[in-house]
């Protein structure tokens, strides 16, 4: 079963109105991360809690033709850890179809100032009700470390919480203007995974990293209305702390990317290549490269007419 790949990006008045500003795009620029407008329906989130239900449930629309090696994928038998689910654009259709909505890659596109916007890759999450659960809390990192079979700096990340999300609930934290930060320290084990990595190591590149460019490490919070979300630049540092309300975290991290990304051979000191997990599911360019443009994996989500 494939994916429709049959879409409409036009957009109403009203969503015209709920496009950053062009102060907001240079705020995006300084800061690294920026807060939108209510771009989804009080129905349409409860859409996605309920589809999420149904996806934990069992429910699939189709699932992955072979499973990548570094698959993020909870199952009941995980028990009640921290939940990722990678892919759920693919394997839900009731959760793509809310994802899909124009806005959303719209506002991509202007702060990427890209003509279009595609999906990269998508991960249901759901952070328990539990203050002292180990998985809950996410380390310092930046997602270019592990996107690095990628040719594009602009990539993005929008952060879309299924409820109002706060710092009680170990909402997403930014470091502010860290994307600007000329980086040291990297080597072939930053191209890992931060889930590979250890949480002290992390901690010390950001504070070394910090010291190097002579900036403070100012850590904000994003406070998510229910409908609204976060974008962020794939080399803004962020993280997340443990959940110490009375109710689940729920949320999808939905990375993305500028229609001009590629993939490229990104060659480790040990000779080996650097494997996304698109690279054993995607189709092939003429060239042989597994495409990132492959629209049953990496649909557009916005396209400037």
């Amino acid at each position: 079963m494939t994916v429709s790949i049959e879409r409409d990006f036009a957009l109403s008045a009203e969503d015209l109105a709920l496009l950053p500003t062009d102060e907001e795009v240079r705020q995006y620029a300084r800061s690294g991360w920026y807060l939108t407008r209510k771009l989804f329906t009080d129905d349409e989130v409860d859409e996605l809690v309920a589809a999420s239900e149904r996806f934990y449930a069992g429910e699939r629309a189709r699932t992955l033709p072979v499973r990548p090696p570094r698959l993020a994928y909870w199952t009941p038998e995980h028990g009640p850890v921290q939940r990722h689910n990678d892919y759920v654009h693919y394997e839900s259709d009731d959760i793509a179809r809310i994802l899909r909505k124009p806005i959303l890659g719209a506002v991509a596109a202007r702060l990427a100032q890209a003509d279009e916007i595609r999906i990269f890759q998508s991960t249901l999450i759901y952070k328990p009700p539990i203050a002292g659960e180990p998985s809950n809390v996410v380390p310092w990192h930046f997602d270019r470390h592990y996107w690095q079979s990628c040719t594009s700096e602009d990539m993005l990340t929008a952060f879309i919480p299924f409820h109002d999300c706060g710092v009680a609930m170990g909402t997403i934290t930014m470091v502010d203007g860290s994307h600007r930060w000329e980086e040291i320290g990297a080597d072939d084990s930053t191209t890992k995974h931060f889930a590979d990595r250890d949480n002290d190591d992390l901690e010390k590149m950001l504070e070394r990293n910090a010291a190097h460019n002579g900036a403070e490490v100012r850590k904000v919070p994003m406070v998510i209305p229910k409908g609204h979300m976060s974008f962020h630049h794939c080399r803004t540092y962020h993280g997340s702390g443990a959940n110490v309300s009375g109710s689940p975290r729920r949320a999808i991290s939905l990375h993305l990317q500028p229609g001009s990304n590629e993939y490229r051979a990104y060659q480790l000191q040990s000779g080996d290549v650097v494997q996304y997990n698109h690279d054993v599911l995607v189709r092939r360019t003429a060239d042989g490269r597994p495409d990132y443009a492959d629209p049953q994996f990496c649909p557009v989500l916005w396209r400037n007419a």
